[in-house]
Protein backbone atom coordinates (compact mmCIF):
# COMPACT_ATOMS: atom_id res chain seq x y z
CA UNK A 1 0.00 0.00 0.00
CA UNK A 2 1.84 3.03 -1.17
CA UNK A 3 0.58 6.24 0.32
CA UNK A 4 1.61 8.26 -2.71
CA UNK A 5 0.09 5.81 -5.17
CA UNK A 6 -3.25 5.60 -3.44
CA UNK A 7 -3.66 9.22 -2.52
CA UNK A 8 -2.42 8.99 1.05
CA UNK A 9 -2.37 12.17 3.10
CA UNK A 10 -0.63 12.94 6.37
CA UNK A 11 -3.22 13.10 9.14
CA UNK A 12 -3.02 15.53 12.03
CA UNK A 13 -6.02 13.74 13.48
CA UNK A 14 -6.83 10.19 12.36
CA UNK A 15 -10.54 9.89 11.67
CA UNK A 16 -12.11 7.07 13.66
CA UNK A 17 -9.11 6.56 15.93
CA UNK A 18 -8.29 7.63 19.46
CA UNK A 19 -4.62 7.99 18.55
CA UNK A 20 -3.12 7.91 22.09
CA UNK A 21 -5.21 4.86 23.04
CA UNK A 22 -4.43 2.97 19.84
CA UNK A 23 -0.73 3.75 20.09
CA UNK A 24 -0.71 2.56 23.70
CA UNK A 25 -2.45 -0.67 22.62
CA UNK A 26 0.12 -1.22 19.86
CA UNK A 27 3.01 -0.61 22.27
CA UNK A 28 1.57 -3.26 24.61
CA UNK A 29 0.52 -5.83 22.00
CA UNK A 30 2.68 -5.61 18.87
CA UNK A 31 6.36 -6.50 19.01
CA UNK A 32 8.72 -4.38 16.96
CA UNK A 33 6.53 -1.28 16.82
CA UNK A 34 7.05 1.64 19.15
CA UNK A 35 4.99 4.84 19.20
CA UNK A 36 4.65 7.68 18.53
CA UNK A 37 3.73 7.24 14.87
CA UNK A 38 3.11 9.50 11.93
CA UNK A 39 -0.37 8.59 10.70
CA UNK A 40 -0.98 8.75 6.93
CA UNK A 41 -4.40 7.86 5.58
CA UNK A 42 -4.38 5.33 2.75
CA UNK A 43 -7.09 5.91 0.19
CA UNK A 44 -7.81 3.25 -2.36
CA UNK A 45 -11.55 3.20 -2.83
CA UNK A 46 -12.16 1.22 0.35
CA UNK A 47 -14.62 2.42 2.98
CA UNK A 48 -12.63 0.98 5.89
CA UNK A 49 -10.45 3.54 7.67
CA UNK A 50 -6.89 2.52 6.87
CA UNK A 51 -3.73 4.35 7.95
CA UNK A 52 -0.04 3.83 7.44
CA UNK A 53 1.90 4.15 10.68
CA UNK A 54 5.52 5.31 10.55
CA UNK A 55 7.64 5.16 13.69
CA UNK A 56 10.55 7.49 14.45
CA UNK A 57 13.02 4.79 13.38
CA UNK A 58 11.28 4.39 10.01
CA UNK A 59 9.46 1.16 10.90
CA UNK A 60 6.06 1.00 9.19
CA UNK A 61 2.75 -0.78 9.68
CA UNK A 62 -0.92 -0.40 8.74
CA UNK A 63 -3.92 -0.10 11.04
CA UNK A 64 -7.44 -0.79 9.76
CA UNK A 65 -10.93 -0.40 11.24
CA UNK A 66 -14.51 -0.24 9.89
CA UNK A 67 -16.07 3.04 8.77
CA UNK A 68 -17.81 5.29 11.24
CA UNK A 69 -21.52 4.95 11.99
CA UNK A 70 -23.94 2.07 12.39
CA UNK A 71 -23.04 -1.04 10.41
CA UNK A 72 -24.85 -4.18 9.35
CA UNK A 73 -24.05 -7.08 11.71
CA UNK A 74 -21.60 -8.88 9.38
CA UNK A 75 -20.28 -5.87 7.47
CA UNK A 76 -16.65 -4.75 7.64
CA UNK A 77 -15.55 -7.69 9.79
CA UNK A 78 -12.00 -6.86 10.83
CA UNK A 79 -11.66 -10.04 12.85
CA UNK A 80 -12.48 -12.07 9.75
CA UNK A 81 -9.84 -10.26 7.70
CA UNK A 82 -7.25 -10.75 10.41
CA UNK A 83 -8.05 -14.46 10.69
CA UNK A 84 -7.71 -14.94 6.95
CA UNK A 85 -4.39 -13.16 6.49
CA UNK A 86 -3.10 -14.97 9.59
CA UNK A 87 -4.06 -18.32 8.06
CA UNK A 88 -2.72 -17.54 4.60
CA UNK A 89 0.51 -15.97 5.85
CA UNK A 90 2.56 -19.21 5.73
CA UNK A 91 1.21 -20.17 2.25
CA UNK A 92 2.22 -19.06 -1.23
CA UNK A 93 -0.58 -16.47 -1.24
CA UNK A 94 1.00 -13.01 -0.77
CA UNK A 95 -0.72 -11.19 2.09
CA UNK A 96 0.32 -8.60 4.64
CA UNK A 97 1.78 -10.00 7.87
CA UNK A 98 -0.83 -10.06 10.64
CA UNK A 99 0.58 -8.27 13.69
CA UNK A 100 -2.30 -7.92 16.13
CA UNK A 101 -6.08 -7.70 16.46
CA UNK A 102 -7.98 -5.64 19.02
CA UNK A 103 -11.41 -7.13 19.60
CA UNK A 104 -12.44 -4.61 22.22
CA UNK A 105 -14.30 -1.53 20.92
CA UNK A 106 -13.36 0.26 24.15
CA UNK A 107 -9.98 1.32 22.75
CA UNK A 108 -11.21 3.37 19.81
CA UNK A 109 -14.91 2.62 19.31
CA UNK A 110 -14.47 -0.31 16.96
CA UNK A 111 -12.45 -3.46 16.41
CA UNK A 112 -9.20 -2.88 14.52
CA UNK A 113 -6.12 -4.75 13.46
CA UNK A 114 -2.50 -4.02 12.65
CA UNK A 115 -0.59 -5.57 9.76
CA UNK A 116 2.61 -5.01 7.84
CA UNK A 117 2.91 -2.27 5.25
CA UNK A 118 3.43 -3.64 1.73
CA UNK A 119 4.87 -1.57 -1.10
CA UNK A 120 2.80 -1.66 -4.25
CA UNK A 121 -0.12 -0.10 -6.05
CA UNK A 122 -3.65 -1.29 -6.88
CA UNK A 123 -4.88 -0.84 -10.45
CA UNK A 124 -8.23 0.92 -10.63
CA UNK A 125 -8.03 2.78 -13.94
CA UNK A 126 -5.87 3.01 -17.02
CA UNK A 127 -3.87 5.87 -15.49
CA UNK A 128 -2.70 3.53 -12.71
CA UNK A 129 -1.32 1.09 -15.28
CA UNK A 130 0.34 3.79 -17.37
CA UNK A 131 1.93 5.58 -14.42
CA UNK A 132 3.01 2.61 -12.33
CA UNK A 133 3.82 -0.30 -14.63
CA UNK A 134 6.64 -0.74 -17.08
CA UNK A 135 5.82 -2.16 -20.50
CA UNK A 136 7.13 -5.53 -19.32
CA UNK A 137 5.14 -5.11 -16.13
CA UNK A 138 1.86 -4.72 -18.00
CA UNK A 139 2.58 -7.93 -19.88
CA UNK A 140 3.33 -9.75 -16.61
CA UNK A 141 0.32 -8.64 -14.53
CA UNK A 142 -2.00 -11.32 -15.92
CA UNK A 143 0.46 -14.13 -15.18
CA UNK A 144 1.08 -12.97 -11.62
CA UNK A 145 -2.63 -12.30 -11.04
CA UNK A 146 -3.57 -15.85 -12.05
CA UNK A 147 -0.64 -17.47 -10.27
CA UNK A 148 -1.78 -15.96 -6.98
CA UNK A 149 -5.40 -16.98 -7.54
CA UNK A 150 -4.18 -20.49 -8.38
CA UNK A 151 -2.13 -20.54 -5.18
CA UNK A 152 -5.17 -19.47 -3.14
CA UNK A 153 -7.34 -22.18 -4.66
CA UNK A 154 -4.65 -24.79 -4.01
CA UNK A 155 -4.77 -24.19 -0.25
CA UNK A 156 -6.83 -26.67 1.75
CA UNK A 157 -8.57 -24.39 4.27
CA UNK A 158 -8.48 -27.09 6.93
CA UNK A 159 -4.68 -27.17 6.72
CA UNK A 160 -4.33 -23.47 7.60
CA UNK A 161 -6.98 -23.12 10.28
CA UNK A 162 -9.64 -21.68 7.97
CA UNK A 163 -11.92 -24.70 7.75
CA UNK A 164 -14.53 -22.94 9.88
CA UNK A 165 -14.64 -19.79 7.78
CA UNK A 166 -18.04 -20.69 6.34
CA UNK A 167 -20.24 -23.47 5.03
CA UNK A 168 -18.42 -25.64 2.54
CA UNK A 169 -21.36 -27.03 0.60
CA UNK A 170 -23.53 -25.50 -2.14
CA UNK A 171 -21.77 -22.15 -2.41
CA UNK A 172 -23.41 -21.26 -5.73
CA UNK A 173 -26.86 -22.29 -4.53
CA UNK A 174 -26.57 -20.15 -1.42
CA UNK A 175 -25.34 -17.19 -3.45
CA UNK A 176 -28.19 -17.50 -5.95
CA UNK A 177 -30.76 -17.57 -3.16
CA UNK A 178 -29.19 -14.60 -1.36
CA UNK A 179 -28.95 -12.30 -4.36
CA UNK A 180 -32.31 -13.28 -5.80
CA UNK A 181 -33.90 -12.26 -2.49
CA UNK A 182 -32.01 -8.98 -2.79
CA UNK A 183 -33.34 -8.39 -6.30
CA UNK A 184 -36.96 -9.12 -5.43
CA UNK A 185 -36.78 -7.04 -2.25
CA UNK A 186 -35.27 -4.08 -4.13
CA UNK A 187 -37.37 -4.13 -7.30
CA UNK A 188 -40.15 -1.83 -6.06
CA UNK A 189 -37.84 0.83 -4.63
CA UNK A 190 -35.56 0.66 -7.67
CA UNK A 191 -38.59 0.96 -9.94
CA UNK A 192 -36.85 -1.55 -12.14
CA UNK A 193 -37.57 -5.21 -12.77
CA UNK A 194 -37.24 -7.45 -15.79
CA UNK A 195 -38.35 -11.02 -16.48
CA UNK A 196 -34.86 -11.83 -17.75
CA UNK A 197 -33.48 -11.72 -14.19
CA UNK A 198 -36.07 -14.23 -13.05
CA UNK A 199 -35.47 -16.46 -16.07
CA UNK A 200 -31.74 -16.39 -15.39
CA UNK A 201 -32.40 -17.23 -11.75
CA UNK A 202 -34.31 -20.33 -12.80
CA UNK A 203 -31.69 -21.30 -15.38
CA UNK A 204 -28.77 -20.87 -13.00
CA UNK A 205 -30.58 -22.80 -10.26
CA UNK A 206 -31.39 -25.68 -12.58
CA UNK A 207 -27.97 -25.90 -14.28
CA UNK A 208 -25.84 -25.47 -11.17
CA UNK A 209 -22.63 -27.54 -11.49
CA UNK A 210 -21.60 -30.01 -8.84
CA UNK A 211 -19.14 -28.30 -6.51
CA UNK A 212 -15.71 -29.77 -5.91
CA UNK A 213 -13.66 -29.35 -2.71
CA UNK A 214 -14.35 -26.05 -0.97
CA UNK A 215 -11.59 -23.49 -1.06
CA UNK A 216 -11.13 -19.99 0.29
CA UNK A 217 -12.83 -17.66 -2.19
CA UNK A 218 -11.88 -14.00 -2.01
CA UNK A 219 -15.22 -12.74 -3.29
CA UNK A 220 -13.83 -9.54 -4.86
CA UNK A 221 -10.62 -10.67 -6.51
CA UNK A 222 -9.62 -7.99 -8.96
CA UNK A 223 -6.73 -5.72 -9.84
CA UNK A 224 -8.22 -3.07 -7.54
CA UNK A 225 -7.67 -5.33 -4.53
CA UNK A 226 -4.09 -6.32 -5.35
CA UNK A 227 -0.82 -4.45 -4.89
CA UNK A 228 1.61 -4.66 -7.82
CA UNK A 229 5.18 -3.51 -8.17
CA UNK A 230 6.28 -1.74 -11.40
CA UNK A 231 7.35 -5.11 -12.85
CA UNK A 232 3.78 -6.38 -12.60
CA UNK A 233 4.47 -8.80 -9.74
CA UNK A 234 1.60 -9.10 -7.28
CA UNK A 235 2.91 -8.16 -3.82
CA UNK A 236 -0.20 -8.63 -1.67
CA UNK A 237 -3.92 -9.30 -1.92
CA UNK A 238 -6.10 -6.95 0.12
CA UNK A 239 -9.67 -6.64 1.38
CA UNK A 240 -10.58 -10.12 2.62
CA UNK A 241 -13.64 -9.11 4.63
CA UNK A 242 -16.24 -10.88 2.42
CA UNK A 243 -14.10 -13.96 1.83
CA UNK A 244 -15.58 -17.33 2.69
CA UNK A 245 -15.41 -21.00 1.69
CA UNK A 246 -16.88 -21.97 -1.63
CA UNK A 247 -16.43 -22.87 -5.26
CA UNK A 248 -13.09 -21.60 -6.60
CA UNK A 249 -14.42 -21.33 -10.17
CA UNK A 250 -16.78 -18.61 -9.00
CA UNK A 251 -13.71 -16.60 -7.93
CA UNK A 252 -12.04 -17.23 -11.28
CA UNK A 253 -15.05 -16.14 -13.31
CA UNK A 254 -15.45 -12.99 -11.21
CA UNK A 255 -11.86 -12.05 -12.01
CA UNK A 256 -12.38 -12.79 -15.70
CA UNK A 257 -15.51 -10.64 -15.87
CA UNK A 258 -13.54 -7.58 -14.78
CA UNK A 259 -10.65 -8.28 -17.18
CA UNK A 260 -11.84 -5.98 -19.96
CA UNK A 261 -10.54 -6.30 -23.52
CA UNK A 262 -10.49 -3.55 -26.18
CA UNK A 263 -13.06 -5.47 -28.26
CA UNK A 264 -15.60 -5.45 -25.42
CA UNK A 265 -18.60 -3.13 -25.48
CA UNK A 266 -17.44 -0.75 -22.75
CA UNK A 267 -19.78 1.47 -20.78
CA UNK A 268 -19.26 5.20 -21.15
CA UNK A 269 -17.19 6.48 -18.24
CA UNK A 270 -15.53 3.11 -17.62
CA UNK A 271 -11.73 3.16 -17.81
CA UNK A 272 -10.36 -0.26 -16.79
CA UNK A 273 -6.58 -0.69 -16.55
CA UNK A 274 -6.51 -3.74 -18.81
CA UNK A 275 -7.31 -1.55 -21.84
CA UNK A 276 -3.78 -0.15 -21.73
CA UNK A 277 -1.46 -1.59 -24.38
CA UNK A 278 0.54 -4.56 -23.18
CA UNK A 279 -1.97 -6.48 -21.07
CA UNK A 280 -2.65 -10.05 -22.12
CA UNK A 281 -6.18 -11.17 -23.00
CA UNK A 282 -8.72 -13.23 -21.06
CA UNK A 283 -7.85 -16.38 -23.01
CA UNK A 284 -4.26 -16.09 -21.80
CA UNK A 285 -5.14 -15.80 -18.14
CA UNK A 286 -7.68 -18.64 -18.42
CA UNK A 287 -4.95 -20.82 -19.89
CA UNK A 288 -2.55 -19.81 -17.12
CA UNK A 289 -5.05 -20.72 -14.38
CA UNK A 290 -5.81 -24.06 -16.00
CA UNK A 291 -2.10 -24.86 -16.33
CA UNK A 292 -1.44 -24.03 -12.69
CA UNK A 293 -4.46 -25.79 -11.16
CA UNK A 294 -5.46 -28.51 -13.61
CA UNK A 295 -9.06 -27.42 -13.02
CA UNK A 296 -11.86 -28.63 -15.26
CA UNK A 297 -13.05 -25.43 -16.94
CA UNK A 298 -15.64 -27.04 -19.21
CA UNK A 299 -18.45 -25.24 -17.36
CA UNK A 300 -16.70 -21.87 -17.09
CA UNK A 301 -19.47 -20.16 -19.10
CA UNK A 302 -21.91 -21.03 -16.32
CA UNK A 303 -19.76 -19.29 -13.72
CA UNK A 304 -19.34 -16.27 -16.00
CA UNK A 305 -23.12 -16.04 -16.37
CA UNK A 306 -23.64 -16.47 -12.62
CA UNK A 307 -21.18 -13.70 -11.75
CA UNK A 308 -22.66 -11.20 -14.20
CA UNK A 309 -26.13 -11.97 -12.82
CA UNK A 310 -24.92 -11.67 -9.22
CA UNK A 311 -23.18 -8.36 -9.96
CA UNK A 312 -26.38 -7.01 -11.51
CA UNK A 313 -28.30 -7.99 -8.37
CA UNK A 314 -25.74 -6.33 -6.09
CA UNK A 315 -25.73 -3.08 -8.07
CA UNK A 316 -29.54 -3.20 -8.21
CA UNK A 317 -29.65 -3.28 -4.40
CA UNK A 318 -27.34 -0.26 -4.14
CA UNK A 319 -29.37 1.56 -6.80
CA UNK A 320 -32.55 0.88 -4.80
CA UNK A 321 -31.02 2.43 -1.68
CA UNK A 322 -30.22 5.57 -3.64
CA UNK A 323 -33.74 5.65 -5.03
CA UNK A 324 -35.20 5.24 -1.52
CA UNK A 325 -33.07 8.12 -0.29
CA UNK A 326 -31.17 5.85 2.11
CA UNK A 327 -27.88 6.91 0.52
CA UNK A 328 -27.12 10.49 -0.55
CA UNK A 329 -27.24 10.66 -4.35
CA UNK A 330 -25.42 13.97 -4.75
CA UNK A 331 -22.81 13.65 -7.52
CA UNK A 332 -23.90 10.04 -8.16
CA UNK A 333 -24.64 9.10 -11.76
CA UNK A 334 -27.79 7.03 -11.28
CA UNK A 335 -28.11 6.52 -15.03
CA UNK A 336 -24.72 4.79 -14.96
CA UNK A 337 -25.91 2.53 -12.15
CA UNK A 338 -28.96 1.61 -14.21
CA UNK A 339 -26.75 0.98 -17.25
CA UNK A 340 -24.45 -1.28 -15.21
CA UNK A 341 -27.42 -3.34 -14.04
CA UNK A 342 -28.69 -3.73 -17.58
CA UNK A 343 -25.22 -4.60 -18.87
CA UNK A 344 -24.77 -7.28 -16.21
CA UNK A 345 -28.09 -8.88 -17.15
CA UNK A 346 -27.21 -8.72 -20.84
CA UNK A 347 -23.79 -10.34 -20.33
CA UNK A 348 -25.23 -13.01 -18.04
CA UNK A 349 -27.84 -13.91 -20.65
CA UNK A 350 -25.20 -14.03 -23.39
CA UNK A 351 -23.00 -16.40 -21.37
CA UNK A 352 -26.02 -18.54 -20.50
CA UNK A 353 -26.93 -18.81 -24.18
CA UNK A 354 -23.46 -20.25 -24.87
CA UNK A 355 -24.06 -23.14 -22.48
CA UNK A 356 -25.00 -26.32 -24.32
Amino acid sequence: MTDGATGGTAASGAVGYDVPEVEAWIDANVDGLESPFTWTQLEGGHSNLTYKLTAADGTTAVVRRPPMGELLPKAHDMGREFTIISGLGPTDVPVAIAYGYCESPDVTGAHFYVMSYVEGRPLFESADAREHLSAEGRAHVGTSFMDVLSALHSVDPDDVGLGGLGKKEDYIGRQIRTWYRSWTASAEAARYDTPVVHELHDFLSERKPEQGPARVVHGDYGLHNCLFNPSGELQAVLDWEISTLGDPLADLAYALNSWTEPSDDILEGSDPPTLVDGFVGRADIIERYQERTGADLSQLAYYVSFNHWKSACIIHGVYARYMRGQKPADDVDLDLYRARIERGIELSAAAAAAIS
